[in-house]
């Protein structure tokens, strides 16, 4: 895109193609993080939302882990939180130290407190403006990533108030309210995907979509109220930049938990790439997926737990599960999900070198 340096490592970008690549690019979800040492000193005076709501410090926060991990990460994401979306909607929440919703929806009377038009530029433009900002600071590095969380996980959310083990309050509003609830989930959407259309315009290099609540629903109730609204996403994110002119950027969809669904979205969902957690093997979400998407995945965060020995036995596992006759193609490694914050950033650094490693072509 003019007006941005020219990037110096595509490695992420060539992957999510589909392409072979002389090594699997590797980043981490929530590489910008409490891990860091570095991030912490700069929440010791900072709210977690101040920061996001501050373009200068969400591009320090998110340039953190590539100043680093210089050569060894191929991508960074954008230091901002899914939860900007209901904020955008016109909802109050809170971080303390997890989210906290201090008035939640409770029936579906309760939607007509949400703003009925969301003007994304003037709700987030914040985000637009640390993106620009960080893709000017990474002077070409590596790609920066845009995201967004998925409908399902965000009204989850908002009807809870918060995080929740059983997600009590969010089903049985799918059970007794579902056309309410189809409602309310399609004009998430539909701010998911002026969000997505402008962190494009702003320079992200490519899109994911976290439905991190996915697995929490039945199949059937995930292809009745989940899957269309991320049909919803990428069609209307391809639609709005072709609109435009502006060139359709990879997307990857991460449905937590929801390896059933995998078939299901590299056939039908308008997905580049796929994130899969730990729970399935890489050659049988393979097999699922087929060759018309790349995979991204798969390691359990608490292997960076285990010792330098069993994360370089695990990345080498991996790395020959991913494997396609030998040859490194259409993969992103990365975690099953998000890094936690007790992990040893020399660990993470020995996991990024061991991809390095064991990755490269057979």
């Amino acid at each position: 895109m003019a007006g941005f340096p020219a990037m110096k490592n595509d490695l992420l970008l060539r992957a999510a193609r589909g392409e072979e690549t002389e090594r699997a690019p590797v980043w981490v979800m929530r590489q910008a993080g409490r891990y860091l040492p570095e991030f912490r000193k700069v929440r010791e005076d900072h709210e977690f939302f101040e920061i996001c709501r501050t373009p200068d410090l969400a591009t320090e926060i998110t340039v953190q882990p590539i100043r680093r991990y210089t050569g060894l990460i191929d991508a960074s994401i954008i230091f901002s939180d899914i939860l900007v979306i209901p904020q955008a909607l016109g909802m109050e929440v809170q971080m303390n130290p997890g989210p906290y919703f201090p008035d939640p929806l409770q029936t579906p009377e309760d939607v007509s407190k949400l703003r009925k038009v969301v003007d994304v530029n003037k709700e987030l433009g914040y985000v637009f403006e640390a993106i620009t900002q960080t893709r000017k600071t990474l002077n070409g590095e590596v790609p920066l990533i845009g995201f967004c969380g998925a409908p399902w996980t965000l009204f989850s959310y908002m009807v809870e108030g918060g995080g929740s083990k059983t997600l009590q309050k969010a089903k049985s509003w799918l059970f007794k309210y579902p056309e309410e609830s189809k409602a309310l989930l399609n004009r998430i959407a539909d701010t998911c995907v002026d969000f997505l259309v402008g962190q494009v315009k702003a320079g992200a290099q490519l899109l994911q979509v976290f439905d991190s609540w996915a697995g929490e629903l039945a199949p059937h109730h995930f292809e009745e109220f989940s899957f269309p609204t991320l049909q919803r996403i990428s069609a209307g994110v391809h639609q709005k930049l072709d609109a435009a002119n502006i060139p359709r950027v990879p997307m990857t969809i991460f449905a937590k938990g929801a390896n059933y669904a995998i078939q299901l979205l590299a056939s039908k969902g308008g997905y580049d790439v796929i994130g899969i957690d730990w729970c399935i093997d890489p050659t049988r979400a393979r097999q699922l997926a087929g060759d018309k998407v790349a995979l991204q995945g798969n390691m359990d965060p608490n292997l960076l737990y285990g010792g330098r020995e069993a994360i370089e036995r695990e990345v080498k596992r991996m790395c020959e599960a991913f494997k396609v006759g030998g040859k490194t193609k259409g993969w992103i490694a990365n975690l099953g999900h998000g890094i936690t914050p007790g992990v040893d950033p020399e660990d993470l650094k020995w996991f990024f070198e061991c991809i390095h490693k064991y990755s490269a072509p057979s």
